[in-house]
């Protein structure tokens, strides 16, 4: 088993109560989200317990929220003179991390950079 950083119980503590077989693929996420976190962010180590737990039930919760609705990006709805729409923020369901919540985790390694205006070139 991997580090992990949440438990079940922290993530229906922030959103809400979850079936079994939910609970079983958020404990899944979460060993999944810790790795997310240790191979994406290499300064990981230096944010606090609170943090990574934070961040661990909210990339979890937006993988939850998918539900069956899987690959659906928009959606529509139509019955007479009434219609609703949805367009989904997460239809794949994919665990990922926001910039705010890597930056919260430490960054993220910049390669380098290069300043284009002390090139020489044509003039």
């Amino acid at each position: 088993m991997t580090d992990v950083y949440a438990t079940v119980e922290d993530v229906t503590a922030r959103w809400r109560a979850l079936s079994d077989s939910e609970e079983t693929r958020c404990g899944a996420l979460i060993e999944d989200a810790g790795d997310l976190i240790r191979t994406t962010c290499p300064n990981w180590q230096t944010a606090g317990a609170d943090t990574l737990r934070r961040v661990t039930c909210a990339a979890v919760i937006r993988a939850l929220q998918s539900g069956d609705m899987a690959g659906v990006t928009q959606s529509s709805q139509t019955a007479g003179p009434f219609s609703q729409s949805w367009s989904y923020s997460n239809p794949s369901g994919d665990l990922y991390l926001t910039k705010a919540e890597k930056k919260a985790l430490g960054g993220t390694v910049r390669l380098g950079s290069t300043d284009m205006s002390q090139l020489g070139g044509a003039q």
